[in-house]
């Protein structure tokens, strides 16, 4: 063998690798390898075909492959705990109350789903400077400032959102004839429930309720709600001073603009403001720019049990079909209304008080409970 030749050569013949789809050169084990230089030459390596990988000893995938999946999967694994986690933190974080009970003559269950939602005055957990931020009062007993009935259909129907006006003239059970939210007063969420459910003939199966501080914490944690306003509404007894024009409106604002009865209508327009502003607040809450924002979808994460009471027989997985119910009041994929008024008069002891209009509440609340479209005739537009 000649000092130099080239690989594969052998008694002055040249042997070159062969183009794709020929045979390889062999490594002959009876043939010297050794250069006259010292050491050896290696064999040639095994071949490959062009576009093929010879798999390793074993059948074995690349090691690198085997890294990357199990990477991918111990990142999946730790999503799934982190959602359990806070899935079982929600669920049992939540305040609980025994809201729909049973009782005599109670209305039987209809089609759909129906649920009522509570904004109480309650000052529970606000300490002195936490009432003056957010213009509380000083207001004895507890009370609810909003009262709101949702009915999910079963069928294509679209879920339709009504205000129980606070100042409604109503039967409260035991207690003679009063304000809606007096109801609340004397006998707390069980007696609430029981006189919505014997003033509309309508059984109730959920219950939420939000104070005035877990509202306005709620409010900040998503990062304020936008709202437009035709006027501006100024009311130092709720604590605004707001300007005509869209704005942001952090958790005390929006408080007292839900809260505030400084307008021409009073309890007609502020119910309106307050659908408005929940269905504007759950839209906020249901958006990718909270969903997928830790700096806002944690601490909403945090704030939720403390400012949100459930009835003992509700779940976490019951809340988002409330959510996106309510968000669609906006988008009009929601029927938005109030309950019918037929006039309104001074009672003795109690105040000014409202009156539904019998025929049209009657007509609508027989729509809500067999799933057939609400007359138009019962559904109160904004500003009529």
């Amino acid at each position: 063998m000649s000092h130099g030749q080239p690989y594969g050569s052998r008694d002055g013949q040249t042997r070159a690798y062969p183009v794709p789809g020929q045979a390889p050169p062999q490594y002959d084990q009876g043939r010297d390898y050794r250069q006259p230089q010292g050491g050896y030459r290696q064999p040639p390596p095994p071949y490959e075909p062009p576009g093929q990988q010879v798999p390793p000893p074993g059948g074995r995938p690349p090691r690198r492959k085997r890294r990357v999946g199990r990477i991918l999967l111990v990142i999946l694994l730790a999503i799934v705990v982190l959602i359990a986690a806070t899935w079982i933190y929600l669920e049992s974080s939540f305040n609980r109350v025994a809201a729909l009970t049973d009782y005599p003559g109670r209305p039987a269950a209809g089609v759909g789903t129906n649920w009522l939602i509570v904004g109480s005055d309650s000052r529970a957990g606000l300490d002195a400077e936490d009432q003056e931020r957010l213009a509380t009062g000083d207001a004895k007993g507890q009370r609810t400032d909003t009262m709101l009935l949702l009915h999910l259909p079963d069928n294509d129907q679209k879920p339709t959102l009504v205000s129980l006006l606070r100042d409604s003239y109503v039967d409260i059970p035991g207690k003679g004839k009063n304000k809606l939210n007096a109801a609340y007063a004397f006998g707390g969420p069980a007696l609430l429930a029981q006189t919505v459910e014997k003033n509309t003939n309508l059984r109730l199966d959920h219950y939420i309720e939000i104070g005035f501080g877990g509202f306005a914490s709620l409010v900040d944690a998503v990062g304020g709600v936008e709202m437009c306003l035709d006027k501006p509404i100024k009311d130092p007894l709720a604590g605004i001073d707001l300007p005509a024009g869209c704005q942001e409106l952090d958790g005390a604002n929006a408080l007292g603009y839900v809260r505030t009865r400084a307008t021409a209508r009073a309890d007609i327009d502020r119910v309106v403001r307050q659908r408005q502003f929940i269905s504007a607040l759950m839209d906020k809450v249901a958006s990718p720019g909270t969903l997928l924002n830790p700096f806002r979808m944690v601490p909403l994460l945090a704030d939720a049990p403390d400012a949100i009471t459930l009835d003992e027989g509700d779940h976490l997985h019951n809340l988002p079909s409330l959510g996106f119910a309510i968000a669609g009041a906006s988008s009009g994929s929601t029927v938005s209304t109030s309950v019918p008024i037929g006039d309104s008069r001074s009672v003795a002891k109690i105040g000014s008080v409202i009156l539904w209009d019998q025929k049209k509440s009657k007509a609508l609340f027989d729509a809500l409970r067999t799933d057939t479209a609400v007359p138009s005739s019962s559904i109160v537009l904004p500003g009529s």
